[in-house]
């Protein structure tokens, strides 16, 4: 596909998040299996459910302009998992890999964030209000899933994980990706 207008770069965005969306919708029950804490796992089984919603609405959006629901590999997402997969792998204290995946996690939030933001901005800057809603209340549960990932960092995780699952005390910090 020739990228020859902003409508062309709009639809190969949106076929790199259906990509995206889709490897999320494999990786996210292993990641949620592999959580120790209940929250973490309800959280990710959450963001499955909503993941299934993310691909739907991806593909009613690609109606609406005529173009067939198909991906492009997104290697972005497909490092993310990866790194992901590492860190679950890893040797180590419960609570510190459980810190490390909500990191994981959130850098998977964020760079949907930023993917859906910039496909709303282009949607809305050619005139497809239809779309841009659409892919509005998908962005807006990106943005949900990764306040709640910050919330169960700081209010439990990153704190177990200070000094190895022994840690009783605040600590956590607002600064990075896990918050």
């Amino acid at each position: 596909m020739a990228l020859a207008t902003l409508h062309d770069l709009m639809v190969d965005n949106m076929k790199d998040l259906y990509n995206a969306e889709k490897q999320l919708l494999a990786a996210l029950p292993k990641l949620a299996k592999t959580a120790k804490t209940g929250e973490l796992r309800e959280a990710l089984e959450h963001h499955l459910r909503q993941t299934e919603n993310h691909v739907l609405r991806l593909e009613s959006a690609f109606h609406l302009l005529g173009v067939p629901a198909r991906g492009k590999t997104c290697k972005g997402m497909e490092g993310l998992i990866e790194e992901g997969k590492e860190i679950m792998a890893e040797d180590g204290d419960d609570a510190v890999k459980e810190a490390g995946l909500i990191a994981a996690a959130q850098k998977v939030e964020h760079y949907e964030i930023s993917g859906y933001g910039t496909v709303i901005t282009y949607a809305e800057m050619l005139g497809e209000k239809k779309v841009a809603q659409l892919l509005e209340d998908t962005l807006e549960e990106e943005k949900k899933a990764d306040q709640k990932l910050t919330q169960l960092a700081e209010s439990a995780i990153n704190v177990r994980a200070i000094n190895g699952g022994t840690a009783t005390g605040a600590g956590a910090s607002r600064r990075g990706s896990a918050h």
